[in-house]
């Protein structure tokens, strides 16, 4: 049986992982690279292998970097079917959407400024029609319940807690058991549960994001997210935060209502621009059954006091996004992408960044290569649609409010094994941060640990 990296080895996105067992060939995840002319070049070559050879897809979560090549697989000829949750197909039927909305988008952009756009590559990776297809294959999964995708192949999908839907899956093929740990969230997050134990693996692929550092407490978060809204605000300024719209935009107005309840914020003015936020929102409020007892309770609290609340207006259509430019003070924004390099967030970017009142509020992790990663390492000029924008908006990075699990939250969860995998691979890291993290595992575990190396395939 042969492991084929075909993405997220070496770097935090673009997760695929080819199985072949000598009888059956299948995916886990199959995501979209980001960051840069690099990721549109492995994008666009994507896929190495042959998709009709491909019998079925895994899906650990909705998240881009995970699911985003989907329809290109499809478009290139796949046909088998897709497992994942509930809650991860509904969220896929609008971010498959917005990702193929923003490509055609910005290829029309580009195609218009070609003087301006610095890539040779202006084809959008997949269509409207082509999502519509791939979403034909999708079938559901229950959380801790078999499933048969082959007749010589069994998984089982457990809580993740990254985001609604994200799961750990446990697969027995060839003889062998691997597992994949997709997306782990950290432990005591704001509104999900918990990530489940395994208990034991041949094989383990563990993702190692912050592997590498620990996370602020809560505690510290918190105060520092309060101290950067109300310094930005009490000099008149607006706060610009970049989120996922999946996940991390949902925890900002989480917070915002916690901190409200707690009366440290008062009479918060908050948009949030994106389409695909609100739909996000209205399918998180559909599976309470996902939360943890907290945020459960704190849902019950909103709902009878909702005068007291912030003030929050989910903005749709362009107009309205337009005309948040002319807000000059005292707006939260919240608009996607996360990592600040497509949709509406780069005009908010566009009119705030040089505006030495102003904040952008970074709460989620920035992939080498992208607007947002620049921010946090301290340009002092920023190009955005082609122009250069001078950077004199506050940046506060709040590394506390990350889905993913710290070095110390990735080790409790290996830590709850039974017996050490026969082998470890390190996946889901930047290079240093992934090889950090395996010599840790080798050192406190004594485990067998090795970083992935990209398009690298290995027996198991």
């Amino acid at each position: 049986m042969q492991l084929t990296f075909c993405g997220a080895a070496g770097e935090v996105t673009g997760s695929c992982f080819l199985v072949d067992t000598g009888n059956v060939r299948f995916l886990v995840d199959c995501g979209m690279f980001q960051g840069g002319r690099d990721a549109d070049l492995k994008n666009q070559s994507f896929p190495a292998f042959d998709p009709t050879t491909i019998d079925f897809v895994l899906l650990t979560h909705a998240h881009i970097d995970h699911s985003g090549l989907l329809p290109r697989l499809s478009m290139k000829g796949f046909k088998g079917s897709v497992y994942t949750t509930q809650a991860t197909i509904e969220l896929l039927d609008v971010m498959l959407r917005d990702s193929a909305h923003i490509q055609v988008k910005e290829a029309e952009w580009a195609e218009q400024h070609p003087h301006r756009h610095a890539h040779t590559l202006m084809q959008p990776l997949y269509q409207l029609a082509d999502v519509d297809d791939v979403l034909q294959l999708v079938q559901a999964v229950t959380y801790n319940t078999d499933v048969h995708p082959h007749p010589e192949v069994k998984c089982r999908f457990v809580d993740a807690g990254h985001i609604l839907g994200s799961a750990v899956i446990e697969v027995w093929a060839g003889g062998k058991k691997i597992v994949f740990s997709g997306d782990l969230g950290q432990p005591q997050r704001l509104i999900l549960r918990d990530p489940t134990p395994v208990q034991d693996a041949d094989v383990l692929l563990v993702e190692s994001t912050y592997g590498n550092r620990l996370h602020k407490n809560l505690d510290d978060t918190l105060d520092e997210f309060v101290t950067a809204i109300e310094k930005t605000l009490h000099r008149g300024g607006n706060i610009i935060m970049p989120a996922f719209t999946v996940g991390r935009a949902q925890e900002i107005l989480y917070l915002l209502f916690k901190l409200t309840r707690q009366r440290r914020l008062h009479n918060l003015k908050v948009y949030v621009d994106s389409p695909m936020a609100l739909a996000a929102t209205e399918i998180t409020l559909r599976h309470i059954e996902l939360f943890n007892q907290e945020a459960k309770d704190m849902l019950a609290w909103a709902q009878e006091r909702r005068k007291d609340m912030p003030d929050i207006r989910f903005v749709q259509d362009a107009n309205e996004s337009i005309a948040l430019n002319d807000i000059k003070h005292g707006a939260i924004i919240i608009s996607a992408s996360g990592m600040c390099d497509a949709g509406r967030i780069k005009h908010h970017l566009r009119h705030n960044l040089s505006r030495s009142e102003c904040s952008v509020i970074i709460t989620g992790f920035q992939a080498m290569g992208t607007l947002g990663r620049r921010l946090v390492d301290g340009v002092t000029r920023a190009t955005i649609f082609g122009r250069e924008i001078p950077v004199r908006a506050s940046i506060y990075t709040i590394g506390g409010l990350s889905a993913h699990a710290d070095q110390a939250g990735l080790l409790h969860w290996l830590g709850q094994f039974k017996q050490a995998p026969k082998h470890t691979y390190i996946v889901h890291g930047e290079s240093s941060t992934a090889q950090q993290f395996s010599e840790v595992v080798q050192e406190q575990l004594r485990w067998n640990a090795t970083v992935a190396v990209a398009n690298e395939t290995v027996s198991i």
